[in-house]
């Protein structure tokens, strides 16, 4: 049975850090792709970076400018997002989700993914 669970959301200021985990197990994703969605109330969930460690590479959404960084860790089966210099516009529940197909490219379509968590708060004031 494939579980991802997702820690590390908290309350900070505007400028702040965050890292996020997702502890998963059940599966090993070698080679497919992982991902970080975050959905805001009355938004739609939207993708904030994916990564595959084959040949699908990492992929970002434009609003992450260089400030998240995704990273995955076979040996710990922890997939992890750093966000720096938040912003109040960041504050949303953020998502793990994994897929079991291989893609040519790491899809940031929450419908690509037919794994996912709980979801972990993340909220930042200003």
């Amino acid at each position: 049975q494939v579980q991802l669970v997702e820690s590390g959301g908290d309350s900070v200021q505007a400028g702040g850090s965050l890292r996020l985990s997702c502890l998963f197990s059940g599966v090993t994703f070698n080679g497919r792709c992982m991902g970080w969605f975050r959905q805001a109330p009355g938004k739609e969930r939207e993708a904030v970076a994916a990564l595959s460690t084959g040949r699908a590479g990492t992929v970002y959404a434009d609003f992450t400018e260089g400030r998240f960084t995704i990273s995955q860790d076979n040996t710990k089966k922890t997939l992890d997002l750093q966000m720096n210099m938040m912003k109040p516009e960041d504050t949303a529940m953020y998502y793990c989700a994994a897929d079991s197909r291989y893609f040519l490219r790491c899809p940031l379509v929450p419908g690509s993914y037919n794994f996912w968590g709980q979801g972990t708060q993340v909220t930042v004031s200003s």
